[in-house]
């Protein structure tokens, strides 16, 4: 399978990110970016995204990009700035970038932006690379 078709595979069971209306939009080796619209269940009592959503959404990226080899990988350590509140209605896009690569471990950032491309968050995934293979899970 290509990069692609690993992490449509792994969307396909992923009821959690289908919930949220993550699209991938690309899907390259190591790489990804998708988008979420922000509903009215992702705001928090200040009326804002709630963190938890934004941590998620990043996760997500974190697993479509450090899976799409098809290699299973999870998440080992991971570590989100919000440098911006995001609102209903709002589109975010997170785009995550390998920038180390260990035989047992990655590292990927990810950086989250809204519609206007502003900055909402910047997160940092560590992965650990379990030896099995995505399809084997």
């Amino acid at each position: 399978m290509n990069p692609r078709q690993v992490a449509e595979y792994m969307f396909d069971q992923d009821e959690f990110s289908q919930w949220m209306n993550i699209k991938l939009i690309e899907v390259k080796e190591n790489y990804c970016l998708i988008e979420m619209p922000i509903k009215k269940e992702m705001i928090n009592g200040l009326k804002t995204v709630h963190g938890g959503v934004t941590f998620a959404f990043a996760d997500s990226a974190l697993a479509f990009s450090s899976n799409n080899s098809g290699d299973a990988a999870v998440a080992l350590n991971c570590i989100i700035n919000f440098t911006k509140a995001g609102k209903e209605g709002d589109i975010f896009r997170a785009e995550s970038i390998l920038v180390n690569d260990t035989r047992k471990t990655a590292v990927y950032d990810i950086k989250i932006t809204n519609q206007n491309e502003e900055l909402i968050a910047k997160f940092v995934g560590t992965v650990y690379k379990i030896g099995k293979k995505v399809i084997e899970l």
